[in-house]
């Protein structure tokens, strides 16, 4: 398991870095718009992280958890339960992580007149945990891990950058800013995105298949 965690990483160092960097550049065009636009932004990227992300976490469990036939679930062999709770653990618990915390751990060390931590599971909970849900059926019935996580990384960059966009203000941003927002957004994707769709749900799969993960 340790050896495929660091597999993933690196795997996944490069696009991660690729969506850091189109963070930056999206940063410096748009650090000025009004908080109520920031926070509007953030509550369309946060929510389709969230389904992306309950989408590869079951997906990834259900594909490695279920018998198969040509790489298909077998209906109803599935247990529903299990998914449930480790998509929605999985989506909630680490975008959280990765949208909200580590971005306003960065806002706070920055000094960001506007920082604020944005939980969107309570903030706007008749919102965010449905969204948890719709993306954990889906993958009991169409299990895809590939192009979602490609997209969970991006959304998952561009939700924590508006966070601390929402927390710039009238504050000049220097050069340095810009590198402590990108190492931060680094931070915020690589590892959180990696834990939830490859390692958090593998932890709950009694005996793994032979071969790397889908």
């Amino acid at each position: 398991m340790f050896a495929q965690i660091i597999k993933e990483l690196r795997i996944h160092a490069p696009f991660t870095i690729f969506g850091a960097v189109t963070g930056i550049a999206i940063i410096a065009l748009f650090q000025r718009v009004p908080y109520s636009v920031s926070h509007s932004i953030f509550y369309v990227l946060h929510p389709v992280h969230v389904v992306l992300s309950a989408l590869v976490t079951a997906s990834v469990y259900q594909l490695h958890s279920c018998k198969t036939i040509n790489g298909n679930c077998i209906k109803g062999k599935c247990n529903l339960w299990p998914l449930l709770i480790i998509g929605y653990i999985g989506s909630i618990g680490i975008a959280t992580l990765s949208d909200c915390i580590i971005p306003f751990l960065g806002e706070v060390m920055l000094g960001m007149p506007n920082r604020g931590l944005h939980l969107g599971f309570i903030e706007k909970w008749w919102l965010i945990n449905p969204l948890a849900f719709v993306g954990v059926f889906i993958a009991c019935f169409r299990p895809s891990t590939k192009f979602p996580h490609a997209g969970h990384v991006l959304l998952s960059t561009w939700a924590s950058l508006f966070h601390v966009i929402m927390a710039i203000g009238d504050k000049q941003l220097h050069w340095y800013v810009y590198a402590a927002v990108f190492l931060f957004l680094f931070i915020a994707v690589w590892i959180p995105c990696c834990l939830s769709d490859i390692v958090f749900p593998l932890v709950f799969v009694k005996k793994l298949s032979h071969g790397d993960p889908p």
